[in-house]
């Protein structure tokens, strides 16, 4: 992998999930990076990097999130697959979305933007996996799973699959502005 070379999906989506996590390890172990932070909702990206992608000497974070956004204690992942993912090694955590969570109920009782959204809509220029990644990292920092400032591969995608790898330092929510993108390994065109 060329240092500078950034690989550019024609269309986002899960198609793209076998080339983004081989992207992502080869990026981690090219720039010595032990550490992958992998975004999911059912854990169909971690099952495929767990089953398909040789990430043998990578720490990986899991981050789903937060239980009981569809029904009171219920979550998308199967707790089977959780357990499964758990006994491999993968560090699994949910939260509450760190550029949403508790904001998304004021926009939506009160109307209008709160700021945290404008962070959101912002990434979003880039692409919805950008905005997946920055989020993913702080609310794995904030859990302990990564070192603010320290750098990780994180991988993300557009709604279902993985679509976006990128390098970088995070920061826990409350510092997410401290946050700095180093690398885009890869991401969808345009959305």
């Amino acid at each position: 992998m060329q240092q500078d070379q950034i690989v550019y999906f024609e269309k986002k989506g899960p198609e793209n999930t076998d080339a983004a996590l081989r992207l992502a390890v080869e990026a981690a172990r090219t720039l010595g990076i032990g550490r992958l932070v992998v975004a999911t909702t059912a854990g169909g990206t971690p099952r495929h990097l767990m089953e398909q992608i040789d990430h043998d000497g990578l720490d990986v974070t899991v981050v789903a999130y937060a239980y009981g956004q569809k029904a009171p204690g219920s979550h998308p992942m199967p707790e089977e697959l959780r357990q499964a993912l758990t006994a491999h090694g993968f560090h699994v955590h949910s939260a509450a979305h760190a550029l949403s969570g508790a904001e998304r109920s004021l926009s939506g009782t009160f109307g209008g933007v709160f700021p945290v959204e404008i962070i959101a809509h912002t990434l979003r220029m880039f692409s919805q996996g950008v905005k997946v990644c920055v989020e993913i990292c702080a609310m794995a920092a904030d859990a302990g799973y990564v070192v603010s400032g320290q750098p990780v591969v994180a991988v993300a995608g557009s709604g279902s699959g993985a679509d976006t790898v990128l390098v970088i330092r995070p920061e826990v929510s409350s510092r997410i502005l401290q946050t700095r993108i180093d690398r885009v390994i890869c991401k969808p065109v345009a959305e």
